[in-house]
């Protein structure tokens, strides 16, 4: 197992599901985290639940602001001194027909889910050690169209994008940059699609494997792109979908 013990990593999107399954394990296996979120209440709830004392840092931000990044930058600064990892995971949904979507839903969505992740990356490099890693959270609608998610989709793709350029950007100071995509994952924003058992069946029924993913299966894949097990890996995407992409249920 790998020793994440005195590392220090920024996870956005923090403060539930992926995000938050994610800080516990890296605080099962010794490391500091830093978990920013929009929402102090869910924030607080995060850190008693996580129950890290002084390894957990949770710090109140809008990833779709530089400013308030810059902010979270200078707490991890002061707190912890370098970063060892991040994990741009924050974003947020929008299930919408084109006709439908308004600037503003094009704007938060895509302020949020790429903006926020690219930004958070560049306001992190200056803390980031040698050999570093990040991670971005990416999306199955990327390789499957579903009607009402264009705007979102369209987000994600940006986001996966992101790790063939900047891995070859920061190869120099040995930072590795990669994707993780999820499939159904039992997460709020999964919940708030699939609010009913019915609705939760019908996703089931995509899976190969014939069950919902739980935030901790993309949290396992997340701690391995960060650790150096994955040291001579960059530029890649992990799809942890339970065959939903690509296989036909039998």
């Amino acid at each position: 197992m790998t020793d994440f013990s005195s590392k220090t990593y920024l996870i956005t999107g923090g403060g539930s599901g992926i995000g938050l399954a994610t800080a516990r394990r890296l605080l099962d296996e010794g490391a500091n985290v830093v978990i920013v979120g929009r929402g102090a209440d869910r924030l607080d709830a995060a850190v008693k639940e996580l129950d890290g004392g002084d390894r957990v840092l949770a710090v109140t931000a809008d990833v779709a602001r530089p400013t308030d990044l810059d902010g979270v930058v200078e707490r991890v600064r002061e707190r912890f001194g370098e970063l060892h990892g991040v994990f741009a995971n924050a974003g947020i949904g929008l299930n919408a027909r084109t006709a439908d979507v308004t600037e503003e839903d094009f704007d938060r969505v895509v302020g949020t889910n790429f903006k926020g992740a690219f930004f958070t990356v560049q306001k992190a490099l200056p803390l980031l050690a040698e050999g570093s890693s990040v991670v971005l959270n990416a999306s199955w609608l990327v390789h499957r169209g579903m009607g009402p998610g264009s705007v979102y989709a369209a987000s994600k793709a940006a986001v996966l994008n992101l790790p063939r350029t900047l891995a070859p950007d920061l190869a120099d100071r040995g930072i590795r940059v990669n994707a993780v995509t999820p499939g159904h994952i039992r997460t709020e924003m999964f919940d708030a699609v699939a609010p009913v058992e019915e609705a939760r069946e019908f996703f089931r029924g995509q899976v190969a494997l014939g069950s919902l993913g739980t935030p901790r299966d993309i949290a396992e894949t997340v701690l391995f792109l960060l650790s150096p097990r994955a040291a001579y890996i960059t530029g890649q995407e992990f799809v942890v979908d339970g065959g939903l992409v690509g296989s036909v249920p039998a």
